[in-house]
């Protein structure tokens, strides 16, 4: 039988504005990054995203918000969004990505249709202050416990190649093992110009080891590569290595600042490799 692929789908509907200053986040004001600034899209225009997201396949959909977390304001805005979603689209898991959250609003926002929350922990507890110093890497944490808690299901992973060590690779995966997500995204550090980290200390064969420890480490979870796939798995060999290592599922179509590839051209290409794209996000 052939392996299931989960394609996933974002959507920067409010972008560019965070005060924090993340050394690996062109949304950060702080880095005066060329990248498209706007406050919220319109709900018409999000729903409409949605459906070409899902006539591309995906079976995830993620709404994500620039800025350090969620306040009263932005937890009704992104409420209102899922529920006229779910209204239109059915069979689709809904995903919300809007930072540090409370426990009162993730309830909230599953009361209102969304199905899980993506909050990755970036890098490790050890290395997390050099690479931000306006929020802690505890705060991250205890907002996946939150989301946990409020009876979502939980998306957390992390960037690696920021700089940081085999022993933060690692720390950061015993972190990410210890909250027990549902899926796990893996983001490759893409360098920005703008940015304080200029350059990437991860290759090939060390992405491909990371997906397989994470496997290994967390057997049940769902592995995603999401940004830098297309920076590291040039090929069709490679990315098929990529899907034996342990990863089963993928990001199409455009990341929150930076152009992805062509949907269909990931649909040939699993085609070509054999897979199954999954038609429900809850198949296993």
């Amino acid at each position: 039988m052939a392996k299931e692929i989960f394609l996933c789908a974002i959507n920067n509907i409010l972008s560019g504005n965070c005060s924090e200053d993340c050394a690996f986040c062109t949304q950060s004001v702080k880095h005066k990054a060329q990248i498209s600034r706007y406050k919220v899209k319109p709900i018409e225009q999000i729903i409409q995203e949605a459906k070409e997201a899902k006539a591309n396949g995906a079976v995830g959909y993620c709404l994500v918000t620039a800025g350090k977390g969620l306040d009263d304001k932005k937890t009704q805005i992104v409420a209102k969004i899922a529920y006229e979603l779910k209204k239109e689209l059915n069979n689709f898991n809904l995903i919300a990505c809007n930072g540090t959250a409370s426990l009162e609003q993730l309830k909230y926002l599953k009361e209102h249709g969304v199905d899980s929350y993506n909050h990755n922990l970036e890098s490790s507890k050890e290395y997390y202050s050099k690479i931000c110093t306006t929020h802690t890497w505890q705060e991250r944490y205890n907002t996946v416990q939150n989301a946990k808690e409020a009876g979502l299901k939980v998306c957390s992973g992390g960037i690696f190649g920021m700089g940081e060590s085999g022993k933060d690779r690692d720390s950061l995966i015993d972190s990410i093992a210890s909250l027990n997500p549902h899926s796990i995204p893996i983001n490759f550090f893409v360098p920005n110009p703008s940015l304080p980290i200029t350059s990437t200390n991860i290759r090939y064969k060390e992405a491909l080891d990371i997906i397989k420890k994470v496997k290994e480490k967390i057997p049940n979870a769902r592995i995603m590569v999401a940004g830098g796939r297309e920076q590291l798995f040039t090929t069709t060999k490679e990315e098929q290595e990529m899907f034996n290592a342990g990863a089963s599922s993928i990001v199409i179509g455009n990341y929150l600042t930076v152009k992805g590839l062509n949907p269909q051209t990931d649909r040939d290409r699993l085609k070509e490799l054999g897979y199954k794209i999954a038609t429900n996000c809850h198949a296993k």
